[in-house]
């Protein structure tokens, strides 16, 4: 690769000329040196050395972003609708503002530090951090980090973490549901943890504000493996005459469970109400239509991305910024008023 160095002696300028060329700051520059630089550069196919201008500056212009996945849910995270949604958000955002993305995806929280520690990255995005995670991430990294969908943040205010209210969204979409008449209503997640935990919260708020009473039974778990969701969705359809809804943590789980009671001849909404929560392609295509808690997933990225910047460049960022959410009607709810 030429030099700037060799550029400079070839056109007969000095190498600080070339070098403002290159890197854009040709305020000094007159444009007919600027042309006669640029062509010369494009003659030669010249790329610049992004490494060394970098290394000179003190940054990388690489933004790490460290995706945890449960080892008993996923096989491959990025098959997530909201997963992948997510990442187009970060990615677009931080392309635009002139960085670059790493990504690594584990289940093991000490294998992402291990690997993201030695990366020499500006500032690291978390999604996925339950429990301890984030005081662990944090005695090993010490610059700038966002989190999304955090709810184990406590003591760590220099993170940000950005989210949703989560269990807003469960305890309007409960309400909804008992608004339509109905009160046997089960709730189905794989988990009790994180962002799962807030909205099964909002749930048994609302039933308990409606005066319904709640039972552990009501909680429906599926599990997702590959190996494991079939006989999973045979246990919760087999149990669906116990209840008049089931409110599903994702549409994800949502249209899954659709799509296996009608398998088993269970009809949506006729013989039993399905809501989800995201709002993503999933329910917007499938039929009938679900209904669901809308949430701009791509935002949630933009604004993960955004705000790490703004701490990049110095600026301070709140230690929770919420996301809203609003309930979409759409045609898996039936009304049992009537």
């Amino acid at each position: 690769m030429i030099t700037i160095k060799e550029i400079a002696k070839q056109l007969n300028m000095s190498t600080t000329t070339v070098s403002n060329v290159i890197h854009g700051k040709t305020g000094e520059v007159s444009d007919e040196t600027k042309k006669k630089v640029q062509d010369f550069l494009k003659k030669v196919d010249y790329v610049p050395n992004i490494s060394a201008r970098n290394l000179a500056q003190n940054e990388s212009k690489i933004i790490g972003l460290a995706l945890k996945a449960r080892a008993d849910k996923y096989e491959n995270l990025i098959m997530d609708p909201f997963v992948s949604v997510l990442i187009g958000g970060v990615e677009e955002t931080i392309r635009n503002a002139g960085y670059f993305m790493m990504l690594y995806i584990s289940s093991d929280t000490d294998e992402i530090m291990r690997h993201v520690s030695t990366w020499n990255v500006d500032g690291l995005i978390l999604f996925g951090m339950l429990n301890d995670d984030g005081i662990r991430v944090s005695e090993k990294y010490k610059k700038p980090i966002v989190c999304i969908d955090t709810y184990s943040i406590e003591g760590l205010k220099h993170f940000t973490n950005i989210g949703l209210d989560d269990e807003q969204g469960t305890y309007d979409m409960a309400n909804y549901l008992i608004s339509q008449g109905h009160r046997k209503i089960a709730f189905l997640s794989d988990n009790m943890n994180g962002v799962d935990l807030a909205r099964f919260n909002g749930y048994k708020k609302a039933l308990k504000d409606a005066r319904i009473r709640f039972s552990s039974t009501n909680f429906l778990k599926i599990k997702p493996r590959a190996d494991e969701i079939e006989e999973s969705l045979d246990e919760i359809c087999g149990r669906s005459d116990e209840f008049t809804a089931i409110m599903c943590v994702s549409d994800l789980y949502a249209v899954t469970l659709i799509a296996a009671l009608t398998d088993r001849g269970i009809s949506v909404p006729e013989d039993i109400s399905i809501v989800g929560f995201d709002d993503n392609m999933l329910g917007q295509l499938h039929r009938p239509a679900l209904t669901t808690v809308h949430q701009d997933v791509k935002a949630k990225g933009v604004t993960a991305a955004a705000t790490l910047l703004k701490q990049l460049s110095g600026q301070k960022t709140p230690n929770q910024i919420k996301l809203p959410a609003h309930l979409v009607i759409r045609d898996t709810v039936k009304n049992i008023n009537k």
